[in-house]
């Protein structure tokens, strides 16, 4: 019996261990700008939609990402840092394609934006699926899963509230923000390919 409280508090420690690293990966903040900028002019029910897709697919992403393992990565020859620079390359044709190219009131309502680029590699990139890798082989399955469970739940709700957050800001303060956010989309995807360079470099001059 005395060992229960031991094995409770155990248990809370490895959640909390592996919640936080997600929690950074995930970085919900850092994710608002973003999603406020790809669904400006949609209506709500369409913004709700793409919210709900984006969430299901990071889940099912990260989900399959554990089921799969590393095995059959390696079999297939896909590294952590091909993601890193195939995310980096895709967020950045949606950033320079939303400061060049799009204009106000014309953005449509794709029905795969959940998909991408919100569900990936924006929610789930590169740096939750390594995270995820790595908490489950410190902390097991179970903590692992729960604070993921957690972790896009706040992402959920963040991204629900984000027409009030707008009416906060106003349409002038929304329209700069939504600029600022495709700047730093843009500096997001340089650094997702500068990391995966960095790490197919390091990898040839020291392979394992």
């Amino acid at each position: 019996m005395k060992e229960l409280p031991f094995l409770y508090i155990e248990h809370w420690h490895n959640f909390l261990l592996a919640f936080i690293p997600l929690f950074i990966a995930i970085d919900v903040i850092g994710i608002l700008p973003v999603f406020m900028s790809l669904a400006e002019g949609t209506e709500k029910p369409q913004k709700t939609k793409i919210i709900h897709q984006s969430v299901i697919t990071a889940l099912s992403v990260s989900i399959g990402f554990l089921a799969i393992g590393k095995f059959d990565f390696s079999v297939l020859g896909i590294e952590i840092y091909d993601f890193k620079i195939a995310g980096g390359l895709l967020l950045l044709v949606f950033a320079i394609n939303d400061l060049l190219f799009a204009e106000k009131g014309k953005r449509t309502f794709s029905a795969t934006m959940g998909v991408v680029p919100l569900g990936i590699p924006l929610i789930v990139g590169p740096a939750v699926l390594t995270s995820i890798i790595i908490t489950v082989d410190t902390y097991g399955y179970v903590p692992t899963i729960t604070s993921l469970v957690i972790n896009l739940i706040i992402v959920w709700i963040v991204l629900l509230k984000s027409e009030f957050i707008h009416r906060l800001m106003g349409n002038g303060g929304s329209k700069a923000f939504a600029k600022v956010a495709a700047l730093l989309l843009a500096a997001i995807a340089v650094m997702m390919i500068r990391r995966g360079l960095f790490d197919m470099i390091s990898c040839m001059k020291n392979p394992s």
